[in-house]
């Protein structure tokens, strides 16, 4: 069927190569047709920490081992250190993913603080320079997943991240997390009364990420910010037109800022509010489709209601483990993909593994070579050769 759909472009191809006129790239492909250009046909393949699923998470390295796999965007958590750096690291003490429990020197930093209503004991960023969390090594989250990598690489800056993103091969977005705000704006000041968020936007423009979503600006270096506080989205709103997520947490777990619940915030009054705001949710998956004893359950209506509105969904987070895979899927990832994919319909997914999305993407793509826009800019070049000689003949 692909097939038959090229035909009447072909048509006009060949009408425009025997008149005789220019025929110019395509829009995505006129400035650097070296560098392949954001695919956005089908779901996003977001980068969880990296590709973490096989090494450290927030490294350097799981960021591009994501970038070869395929990942159309690398996903950051930021949090900041004593002395205002923006960093990408998950949670805001040092304890499950470095070795600070190796650095007798920092024995005395252990603090207790209130986070998100809970006292929290541990190593906070918050408490280290940037160049002690740089003497740190990270180290894997989860025991069964491959250790071969821990303590090979440091904690890097949230510049260092947008960096690995420009440095790729191809266009390649950023999903950067505003982590934790008002744990950061208690314990980090910055001068001139500036706030996390503000030091957030400002790191984005200047390494020239802005443009509303799918704008020309935008595609060029494409970007989502994402944070489960609403008061950080709405008050960036007014510094940057970058699309927003608003990420929905357990329906046990109220907003980390206005403390409402999972109900207040998925209604549709409230959607209906967040939505002049974002271009789109990031729920937890087991919200989406609960279940029961492992086994899936009948889909809520929350992702009807967030595409009625024209809501993206970009539920969280894919995992290739048994132990993460529900019953349903007879322990093959690659089900799981189909299911979200082609009967839920989601926008985007948040995977641990990208290159296993990143296959089935390939493997189920409407071109048959498995490369999809880009194997149709080879087709459209081809055929371009083939008028180029029609007309020197």
């Amino acid at each position: 069927m692909a097939s038959l759909s090229l035909v009447p472009l072909i048509f006009v191809l060949l009408f425009v190569g025997c008149s005789g006129r220019a025929l110019y790239p395509l829009p995505s492909r006129r400035n650097d047709r070296n560098r392949q250009p954001l695919q956005t046909f089908r779901p996003y393949n977001i980068a969880h920490r990296g590709s973490n699923g096989e090494i450290p998470e927030e490294t350097s390295a799981a960021y591009m081992r994501a970038i070869e796999e395929g990942a159309d965007f690398i996903e950051t958590d930021i949090l900041a250190s004593k002395d205002g750096v923006l960093i990408c690291f998950h949670d805001v003490t040092l304890d499950d993913t470095t070795d600070i429990a190796k650095h007798k020197e920092f024995f005395d930093r252990k603090r207790t603080y209130d986070v998100q209503g809970d006292n929290i004991t541990g190593y906070f960023t918050v408490d280290f320079t940037l160049e002690e969390l740089k003497s740190l090594r990270v180290k894997q989250r989860y025991p069964f997943r491959d250790q071969q990598h821990n303590g090979k690489y440091s904690i890097i800056t949230f510049e260092e991240f947008i960096s690995i993103a420009l440095d790729a091969p191809r266009v390649v977005g950023i999903y950067p997390e505003i982590k934790n705000p008002m744990l950061i704006n208690q314990h980090v000041k910055w001068s001139g009364g500036k706030k996390f968020e503000d030091k957030f936007v400002e790191i984005l423009n200047k390494y020239g990420y802005k443009g509303s979503y799918l704008s020309k600006q935008w595609l060029k270096r494409p970007a989502f910010i994402q944070s489960f506080a609403p008061t950080s989205l709405t008050y960036i709103s007014n510094q940057t037109d970058l699309p927003k997520i608003f990420l929905i947490d357990d329906v046990t777990i109220p907003t980390q800022d206005t403390n409402q619940s999972y109900w207040e915030i998925t209604s549709d009054n409230y959607l209906d509010f967040i939505k002049e705001y974002v271009v789109g949710i990031g729920p937890w998956k087991d919200t989406l489709v609960t279940s029961s004893n492992n086994y899936l359950e009948t889909p809520t209506d929350l992702v009807a209601r967030a595409h009625a509105r024209n809501l993206q969904v970009h539920p969280y987070t894919f995992r290739n483990e048994n132990q993460f895979l529900h019953f349903n899927f007879s322990q093959d990832p690659y089900n799981e993909y189909d299911y979200w994919i082609n009967k839920i319909g989601v926008d985007g997914l948040f995977t641990d593994f990208t290159g296993s999305l990143h296959h089935y993407q390939e493997w189920t793509s409407p071109f048959s070579s498995g490369e999809g826009e880009d194997s149709a800019y080879k087709l459209l070049d081809k055929i371009l050769a083939i008028i180029s000689k029609f007309r020197h003949n």
